[in-house]
């Protein structure tokens, strides 16, 4: 009888710990499913990785239960029904998981121009996901700022009887949750938003450069430059002929485009060229690549592409800029991956510009184009004077109006957005013109920047 009464009061209790921790023990199931889906297979691009992409899977499968559990007690209140309720939640869930698996299996939205995929299985879709976990951390940081604040009144008013003109605590907790609910309804119409206008709402960026070793043949030169461009069906040829219009207007001497000319689609690396190919300018087009390019291994053959267009992708050389027997050194990096970092897939250094050291001319003002912002300490160190980059979109999702790093880039670089200047050296960070999944910008505008070089003094 004891063995007995102790085998089931084991088993009363791992029933208990399961029914009481059954929401951990699933986000702990699913990762672990996760984990050799997406997590391992990936391992290359780091630790960081790794640990960054868990958090956010834990943080996407939570919010995702929450909404659910959510939209089932608003459907219990409005559907009094039982059979109607059941069959619309069965055919809601039936489109979910359809939806999910679609946009998780059917491989990658192909071509350069808007399709009814974009618009009706994934914009939708994204517009959901974006929407929903943004407004499940906002409720959870509600949650918590209250359990704060319930908490700290306690320590204060533990010895003070409960006035009758006290709120119930039940009916308190209630306007709260409603609230908090109602509340994160806004980051679905931000994200709406964010996909349909901020998306496209270009912004031209003007942006003086003083350089003390500035040749005077070279004082009031401008460079115009581009990146990410990131041909899509979210960023179509169309859209791209009308931002490389808007460039030519601004009559740059000089035009740089900054790499990641693709989305994930090789095919499109023609498109992609021939619209480029419009660009302008007395001295010239130049640019160098991006890790979409050596994603999609293509590096070799959009060289050759822009090659037969007249645009020079600068790939570990360099090339004097010269006007009245003055020059600049204008260099092209190829997209690094320095080991054990938190950069994307690409050339895998020891460190950045390894190899590459040669192609700073001293005596002559250096212009790096670089796709990577990470390799700007070591420009620095190397005695680069400017180096234009792009690679971090400003993060898509940004509060960079309230504190500029505030965006989800930070946590691949430090270089998030706009200018910095770090031992005499200028870094400019373009926040591109295209979108990566999900394709929104929300606080950070695509943008086409103006340099104007000034000589110092």
């Amino acid at each position: 009888m004891n063995a007995s009464s102790q085998s089931l009061g084991m088993k009363a209790k791992a029933i208990g710990f399961i029914g009481s921790h059954k929401l951990s023990l699933f986000l702990l199931f699913s990762w672990l499913i996760f984990l050799p889906l997406w997590l391992i297979p990936n391992w290359i691009e780091g630790p960081f990785y790794f640990v960054f992409l868990s958090i956010m899977f834990v943080i996407l499968v939570g919010s995702q239960l929450f909404w659910i559990y959510r939209i089932g007690k608003v459907g219990k209140k409005l559907i009094s029904h039982k059979s109607w309720r059941r069959g619309l939640a069965v055919g809601g869930l039936l489109v979910y998981f359809f939806l999910l698996a679609f946009n998780l299996f059917s491989g990658i939205n192909r071509g350069s121009r808007w399709n009814l995929r974009a618009g009706l299985l994934e914009a939708p879709v994204q517009i959901w996901f974006v929407g929903s976990m943004l407004g499940f951390l906002l409720i959870m940081l509600l949650w918590s700022v209250d359990r704060l604040a319930s908490a700290i009144g306690g320590m204060f008013n533990h010895s003070e009887a409960p006035s009758r003109s006290d709120p119930p605590s039940a009916s308190r907790r209630r306007f709260l949750e409603h609230g908090a609910v109602g509340l994160s309804a806004f980051p679905f119409v931000a994200g709406t938003y964010g996909l349909l206008y901020c998306r496209l709402n270009l912004e031209t960026t003007h942006q003086r450069i003083v350089l003390q070793h500035l040749p005077k043949a070279f004082d009031g030169f401008r460079i115009v430059q581009l990146s990410d461009l990131h041909i899509s069906p979210y960023m179509t040829a169309e859209e791209i002929r009308k931002y490389v219009a808007i460039a030519n207007q601004l009559r740059g001497d000089l035009v740089v485009v900054t790499g990641d000319f693709l989305n994930y689609d090789r095919a499109t690396q023609g498109a992609v060229v021939q619209e480029v190919s419009a660009l302008k300018a007395p001295f010239g087009v130049l640019g160098c690549l991006g890790n979409h390019e050596y994603m999609t291994r293509t590096e070799e053959s959009i060289t050759r592409l822009f090659a037969k267009a007249q645009i020079r992708i600068l790939r570990q050389e360099r090339v004097p800029i010269r006007s009245n027997n003055e020059a600049l050194n204008l260099i092209g990096i190829d997209y690094e991956q320095a080991r054990f970092s938190m950069d994307h897939e690409g050339h895998l250094v020891d460190w950045y510009m390894e190899g590459n050291e040669s192609l700073v001319m001293p005596g002559m003002v250096n212009v790096l184009l670089n796709h990577n912002p990470n390799a700007f300490d070591r420009a620095a160190e190397l005695g680069i004077d400017l180096m234009l980059t792009g690679h971090t979109h400003g993060g898509q999702l940004s509060l960079e109006m309230l504190h500029r790093g505030l965006c989800l880039s930070r946590f691949a670089t430090p270089y998030t957005s706009g200018w910095y200047r770090k031992a005499g050296s200028q870094l400019y960070v373009n926040r591109g013109i295209g979108t990566i999944s999900p394709y929104i910008r929300l606080g950070s505008r695509p943008e086409i920047t103006v340099f104007e070089l000034i000589r110092e003094g």
